[in-house]
């Protein structure tokens, strides 16, 4: 029985409403054969945990523009926790500054800064899911 392909739920949080890069991601993970829910921009943080909650996805990529990365990243990552989904892969991309990184990271996010290769994020999603896979 073939695996079934990695699922991704990339989410756009809050009111920015520049989508552009989330959805270059997007396309990037489809042409690597990866299932993506794509959840549209002005996204609460519970709409996200809920879907991903609900699509069963290995992995969250967050887009955020608005500066606001660090508490988006620490209030999804509390919802996922209460949702029982604490192995789920978290990235968060766009513009990060460096000084944020340290803390992003504690909380268990892979950042992807503008400018990222699609390549990294595909790669390291990959990466991910087979350390799960190999565990469980």
């Amino acid at each position: 029985m073939a695996k079934r392909p990695v699922r991704v739920l990339i989410g756009k949080p809050g009111l920015d409403g520049h989508d552009r890069g989330a959805k270059v991601v997007v396309k990037a993970l489809l042409d690597a054969g990866m299932e993506v829910i794509y959840t549209g921009r002005h996204q609460t943080v519970d709409m996200i945990a809920n879907a991903a909650a609900q699509e069963d996805v290995e992995a969250i990529g967050l887009s955020v523009l608005s500066g606001a990365h660090l508490d988006y990243c620490a209030r999804l990552k509390r919802r996922l926790d209460e949702l029982g989904m604490e192995g789920v892969a978290l990235m968060v991309g766009g513009t990060i500054p460096a000084a944020d990184v340290p803390r992003l990271r504690v909380l268990g996010y892979a950042v992807f800064g503008t400018g990222s290769s699609l390549t990294g994020v595909t790669d390291h999603i990959r990466r991910e899911d087979e350390a799960r896979r190999g565990a469980g």
